[in-house]
């Protein structure tokens, strides 16, 4: 059985011994191996040339990586929590996401960052956050994010081996989250979504720590004889829209769940693509379930602030029930 961290460890050491352009960046990623240990072991693996601990300064970190990047290396930055890299953002908006177009296609951007994203792990504020909304509209940036740790391995080496900037959101509650898997490398060009479950009532979109809940409330209704379809999106940008609108035109109804706050997540997109491209196969509107549009509550009530099972089962239900008449 592979954990997540493993999962990640083995992808980040297989991309250093591959490719010696590879170094990775950040605050304690060194002897520490990193907060949750996703580096334990590469320090003493490839040196400290290459695994290099660095002030606490995301700012400095990112534009640091860019200076590399331009002179050919291939940085890995790791941000210690989600919140840890608003710091950092204009470095990432300005300059990351915008230094190939600026030089024409003359300079590459192979720089990822990786960002421990999520809850429902009882940190403090600042430490459990869901930002993606604020990079996946981006121009230049690209936003992977796995939901297993065999995803995880495929997605890294391949965020690791693209000539473009990668935000790279690791879900942190499952980062001991066990799969019985072989960590393979994809095929070039394959799709960034998987049917993490087929169905025809309804479709449940979820990404990264969401998916084993939507996966969850389909086993639920089957119980009830209600057949879920659940999309997992591992790639936020680019989007794989022809698996979401195929599976919204066959079931004609789609919720969308994820733990950042409803009002202007990343679900909003999803629904505005199903309406455009979907309208006529629609049975219901488009629902979301997120986080509540509030800061980042005390670890307490942070079963009250995210997502959980009754709330997405509500939702399905509201679907399920529209336009019914008894």
């Amino acid at each position: 059985m592979t954990t997540f961290v493993t999962a990640l460890n083995t992808a980040l050491s297989d991309s250093m011994k591959a490719d010696p352009r590879v170094l990775l960046m950040g605050e304690d990623v060194g002897d520490l191996g990193g907060v949750f240990r996703v580096t334990d072991g590469l320090i003493a693996q490839f040196g400290e040339d290459r695994v290099l601990n660095t002030p606490i300064s995301e700012s400095t970190l990112v534009g640091a990586a860019v200076g590399l990047a331009m002179g050919g290396y291939r940085p890995v930055v790791e941000m210690q929590f989600d919140s840890f890299v608003y710091p950092a953002f204009a470095q990432i908006t300005w300059h990351l996401s915008r230094f190939r177009y600026r030089s024409r296609g003359q300079l590459t951007m192979p720089v990822v960052i990786r960002v421990p994203y999520g809850g429902n792990i009882g940190a403090a504020e600042h430490h459990s956050d869901s930002p993606e909304a604020y990079f996946v509209p981006t121009p230049g940036l690209k936003v992977f994010t796995p939901s297993t740790p065999s995803q995880g391995y495929a997605l890294l080496r391949e965020a690791i081996e693209d000539d473009d900037p990668v935000i790279f959101f690791e879900p942190k509650h499952d980062y001991w989250m066990k799969e019985d898997c072989e960590l393979t490398q994809r095929e070039p060009n394959a799709p960034g979504a998987r049917i993490a479950g087929e169905g025809s009532d309804l479709t449940l979109v979820g990404y990264g720590p969401t998916v084993k809940l939507c996966v969850a409330v389909r086993e639920y209704f089957a119980q009830e004889g209600v057949s879920i379809e659940v999309l997992d999106l591992f790639k936020l940008n680019p989007l794989e829209i022809n698996l979401l609108v195929g599976s919204v035109t066959r079931t004609g109804r789609m919720v969308v769940v994820h733990e950042a706050p409803v009002f202007g997540g990343f679900g909003g997109e999803l629904v505005a693509r199903a309406a455009s491209d979907c309208f006529a196969a629609l049975k219901a509107p488009p629902l979301r379930v997120g986080a509540m549009s509030t800061p980042y509550p005390a670890a307490a009530l942070e079963h009250e602030y995210l997502p959980g099972m009754d709330r997405i089962v509500d939702a399905v239900d509201a679907s399920l029930r529209y336009g019914v008449t008894t």
